[in-house]
């Protein structure tokens, strides 16, 4: 995550029981590189104390706008003048709605008004008050004002119900303010990226492929999207997670590879093939297990299709640049 090195990130933590998963996001910042200030609000130390995030960020903790002592007091104004970006985590309803009506009661909220850089505000919250008109409203009011929001993720929450309203892990957090920072670039191009291995069955168990890990193309998706392009990735089986904000298909044979890169590179503007792709496969799969019966198996296996090729005898699409990534030993 390059876009993090040597920025100043400001973490706004407002007062949720997911307080305790922001010490994470701090840990995650700076190994990538960022410096981490964070601001609480006095409802948030209820649940952390300030020292967690004072011991792990290495920084004081900005709580109160009345604190004594040089400069405190003017942290919301100094802050604000050297963050970066800012990340709000969690985001809850009372703050939503100060943000949205410019409220500007606390440490905060006050610096919110003053910042200029990037924000992302994380919503989390229990279902029925995430769902609730006036949290709606206030979400659209807010981002009407270009400010990003995360929407909440779905599962267990701490009220003992299940639904939307979760903080989303750190690592999504994380990767939705690195594209906060990067530059737009490619904002408008439309990118079809494949990648990791093809599967070729020689039965309903047994295959032909590669070790490919699928990082290099993963990789070229994840930044991409931050600079603003829209990303599809059409990826053989990883054990990567999805990168933040792609359009993700997933396949196994160059067969499916080749059907769903077809299906799309109309619209394309840039291909990236970094997807390792099996030369061959078998002329026909076994319906059933083979039988372990002699010491030697004779497959007998023929030319998969070239998809780089196919795209160039293709005379309906409009496309800037295609590159082809290759292996060779």
């Amino acid at each position: 995550m390059i876009y993090f090195n040597n920025k100043t990130i400001i973490l706004g933590v407002s007062g949720g029981i997911a307080c305790y998963k922001s010490v994470e996001i701090v840990r995650q910042l700076q190994k990538a590189g960022a410096s981490v200030y964070v601001i609480m609000t006095q409802n948030a130390t209820r649940f952390v104390g300030p020292r967690t995030f004072e011991a792990i960020s290495g920084h004081p903790v900005c709580i109160d706008l009345f604190e004594t002592g040089t400069n405190t007091s003017f942290h919301h104004i100094q802050w604000a003048e050297m963050a970066d970006a800012v990340i709000i985590a969690p985001a809850t309803a009372n703050v939503l709605a100060k943000v949205a009506h410019g409220i500007a009661d606390d440490a905060l909220t006050t610096f919110l008004l003053a910042v200029q850089s990037p924000v992302l505000l994380c919503p989390s919250m229990n279902t029925r008050m995430w769902e609730n008109p006036v949290v709606q409203d206030n979400i659209n009011s807010i981002e009407k004002r270009n400010i990003s929001i995360l929407a909440p993720a779905s599962g267990d929450l701490a009220c003992g119900t299940s639904g939307a309203g979760r903080q989303p892990e750190a690592s999504i957090i994380v990767q939705h303010a690195h594209a906060l920072l990067a530059p737009k670039d490619y904002s408008g191009k439309r990118m079809l990226v494949t990648a990791g291995p093809t599967l070729e069955y020689i039965d309903p168990v047994r295959f032909i492929s590669n070790p490919s890990s699928g990082k290099m193309g993963y990789a070229i998706a994840e930044a991409a999207y931050c600079r603003g392009a829209e990303v599809i990735l059409i990826s053989g089986p990883t054990s990567l997670d999805i990168p933040t904000g792609v359009h993700f298909i997933s396949v196994q044979t160059v067969d499916q590879m080749a059907n769903a890169v077809f299906a799309h590179e109309a619209d394309m503007d840039i291909i990236i093939k970094a997807a390792a792709v099996a030369d061959y496969k078998v002329l026909q799969q076994a319906a059933h297990k083979i039988k372990k019966h002699d010491d030697r198996l004779q497959l007998n296996l023929i030319k998969n299709q070239d998809i780089l090729k196919e795209l160039g005898h293709r005379k309906n699409i409009n496309i800037s640049s295609v590159l082809r990534l290759k292996l060779r030993t």
